[in-house]
């Protein structure tokens, strides 16, 4: 009698074991399709619906302040438009989410024991805007590719360029081109003079730090070659009027 119950035992302990694995794959493949689908989903989203940034969306969960006013690209300055696409991503129209040779031009840097500089496109600044952690590291850098390879399948490089501008950070808590001009200059950012707009585009590889409206001589030098960058980079906004093939 007690060896046939002590069988049981064993048979009942013998089918909790495979039952609770199978969960458990099951879980984790739930979660692995959510975490690939949900930037699918989101960016398609994304077509028709105008996004917050995940940096955005800490701050309103944590109760800071969040300016930020959508604005369309048609109500955006060509002026900073032009310096932002020469500051930032100069090859915007050419590349399809991954300037390819700029980042094989870092990791040569890299191998040659330099210190390899940031080879984001607009794109990629983007996916990390709207999918991933603001955290300067190898693993987010591995994850922008191929979310950058989502975006631009998906969006229009207009509409890219368009979310771009009105998420990306220009001071503490200040979101979006709009934001940005109302606090620095008092005017909307459909009438940039070109000298803000330089101002403007070489603060953001520090937003925080660079404030358009009271330059320092190192950020006055940046915006004054981003200047004359833009008056002889011929038609780097062309891609911006295609509609997505």
């Amino acid at each position: 009698m007690a060896a046939g119950i002590e069988r049981a035992k064993k048979s009942q302990q013998a089918g909790v074991k495979p039952s609770f694995k199978r969960r458990l794959v099951k879980w984790t493949m739930g979660i692995c399709a959510a975490v690939v689908l949900t930037p699918v989903l989101l960016t398609i989203l994304y077509t028709v619906v105008n996004p917050v940034s995940t940096l955005m969306l800490g701050r309103y969960l944590s109760g800071e302040t969040v300016e930020r006013k959508f604005r369309p690209l048609s109500d955006i300055s060509t002026n900073l438009q032009r310096a932002v696409v020469v500051s930032e991503d100069s090859q915007y129209c050419q590349h399809e989410g991954i300037d390819w040779l700029a980042i094989k031009a870092q990791l040569d840097n890299l191998f040659e024991g330099e210190k390899p500089r940031g080879a984001s496109t607009i794109t990629m600044q983007l996916a990390k805007n709207l999918f991933l952690w603001n955290d300067r590291d190898y693993a987010r850098k591995a994850l922008e590719a191929p979310l950058a390879l989502l975006l631009d399948m998906v969006l229009s490089k207009r509409r890219i360029f368009e979310i771009y501008l009105n998420t990306v950070e220009w001071g503490e808590g200040v979101f979006g081109i709009e934001a940005a001009t109302q606090k620095y200059f008092g005017k909307s950012a459909e009438s940039l003079s070109k000298t803000q707009a330089s101002l403007l585009a070489t603060a953001l590889p520090n937003p925080v730090i660079r404030n358009p409206s009271r330059p320092g001589s190192g950020h006055r030098r940046l915006a004054s070659i981003n200047r004359s960058r833009t008056q002889v980079a011929g038609t780097v906004l062309d891609c911006l009027n295609k509609p997505k093939q």
